[in-house]
């Protein structure tokens, strides 16, 4: 699966999913970084065919009212070390797989991954 990660998320996680054979992109490694604009980051995970995840709830509204980015994995977590979410992600990783791949918005909290019809 392809993956492209949020400012809010950390690189490692951009590492880990990668380590698992995932083509992954945080978006430090854009020409941008962390100022790459919402809306490049939803161009980008469109052309690139690319689950944007991140923990923004307005790429949600953007989902919802303009199909973009076309793949969503939404993390609702709230604040969480970095060491925690690596844990809850990897823990997960298959269930958030499968989702993503029968599915176009996927959310991943403290205690569920919801699919989002």
């Amino acid at each position: 699966m392809k993956f492209l990660l949020d400012a809010q998320l950390p690189r490692r996680l951009a590492r880990a999913l990668a380590a698992g054979g995932h083509d992954t992109v945080h978006c430090l490694d854009l020409a941008l970084g962390n100022r790459t604009p919402d809306q490049e980051l939803a161009t980008i995970a469109a052309r690139e065919s690319r689950v944007l995840v991140t923990k923004d709830s307005d790429f949600v509204t953007s989902y919802w009212l303009q199909g973009m980015p076309p793949k969503l994995l939404l993390i609702s977590t709230g604040n969480i070390d970095n060491d925690a979410l690596l844990r809850l992600v990897a823990a997960n990783q298959s269930a958030l797989i499968a989702a993503l791949t029968q599915h176009h918005f996927v959310e991943l909290s403290r205690s569920s991954v919801t699919v989002h019809a």
